[in-house]
């Protein structure tokens, strides 16, 4: 059998590519390369360039593949873009896996694993979140994706369908061996946007906001390493075929770091100082969110490899050092930062 991987040229999805290669499994990736690499896709793959909302195309891969399960990754992930054009997100992430599941049901697939994420929560608050917190979303983002999991929550109890939901908080680094690593141009993560300034590929970076309501009023996040996420869904994906009920869980390391500290870490790991600005506060930041791991641990047997924010670093500034190269070979430019917000007369001095 076959596992179909969609976005799998993207950052998380091509890292679950590679996972998946390397415990045996057969693959087939879906993307339209709006935001991903074909370079990025593991050789062993077979890579169709196409939509995750063409039903007929879905339902074409899954017979010529023989495909018994889906891991879900495309999709637009940007809060504040959310915020500018929500009908984007709603489109792009909301209808067309309404589009995919249909092309899966009609063909039988019997499990699913879907890519959500921590901001179904909203502003949870310092102390780590279980799945059973409110859901309060702050974002069309969030909202887009807490009702891809209303959605396949029905489409479950209607048809039978097996699925696992996990709600990432915030993924970072890359693949220890160097195979693949988040090559978006114009990326918003941060651990990815200081590795980029540290490495001379920005000039500056900005921190956005020094005023929340945390220790040194600056965002707290739960920083998951992308390798210990998909092994989370591998592990998702051996609970499901061994007749594993259908699951909603968090994935991350149930402790944040603030952004200062982050910026810290990549100074100590770089060894060198960067030019960092203040800017004023993006419109769908909440001021912290933490996960509560234990319901993956307990159900999914996780055991975290790479739980270590210099670890985390380490791995995004080789990354940056091999896609500096990749980069070269294949035409791409990496864009300047957006200057609108920033207060330049404010600089922030990293930790020696």
């Amino acid at each position: 059998m076959t596992v179909l991987v969609t976005g799998g040229a993207g950052y998380i999805g091509s890292h679950m590519v590679w996972e998946l290669l390397d415990a045996g499994e057969d693959v087939v990736v879906l993307d339209r390369l709006s935001t991903g690499f074909e370079w990025a896709v593991a050789p062993e793959a077979k890579l169709v360039v196409g939509d995750v909302g063409d039903i007929g195309l879905v339902s074409s891969i899954v017979r010529k593949h023989k495909v018994d399960a889906v891991i879900h990754f495309a999709g637009s992930i940007v809060v504040p873009e959310s915020v500018t054009d929500p009908l984007g997100y709603y489109e792009n992430n909301t209808s067309k896996t309404r589009s995919l599941l249909e092309a899966v049901v009609r063909e039988n697939v019997p499990h699913f694993i879907f890519s959500s994420t921590a901001a179904v929560y909203g502003g949870a608050g310092l102390e780590p979140v279980r799945e059973d917190a409110p859901l309060k979303p702050e974002s069309p983002y969030g909202v887009s994706k807490l009702m891809t999991e209303w959605m396949l929550r029905d489409t479950a109890a209607a048809h039978g369908l097996r699925y696992t939901a996990l709600r990432y908080f915030n993924v970072s680094g890359a693949d220890p061996r160097g195979r693949t690593g988040q090559s978006t141009p114009g990326a918003t993560h941060l651990i990815k946007v200081a590795c980029e300034t540290a490495t001379g590929k920005r000039p500056w970076m900005q921190v956005y906001g020094t005023d929340y309501p945390t220790p040194d009023g600056t965002c707290i996040r739960d920083y998951i390493h992308v390798s210990d996420l998909v092994a989370a869904h591998r592990l998702a994906l051996a609970r499901l075929r061994a007749g594993g009920d259908s699951l909603t869980a968090n994935c991350g390391y149930s402790h944040g770091y603030s952004v200062l500290e982050v910026i810290d870490s990549v100074h100590r790991v770089h060894g060198a100082d960067f030019d960092v600005r203040i800017a004023g506060r993006r419109p769908g930041d909440a001021p912290a969110v933490i996960a509560n791991s234990d319901l993956a641990r307990q159900e999914l047997g996780w055991r975290p490899n790479y739980d270590d924010l210099d670890r985390i670093v380490a791995d995004a500034l080789n990354w940056e050092r091999l896609l500096a190269r990749k980069n070269v070979a294949h035409g791409i430019q990496t864009p300047e930062p957006d200057n609108r917000l920033a207060l330049p007369v404010k600089r922030v001095r990293t930790k020696s």
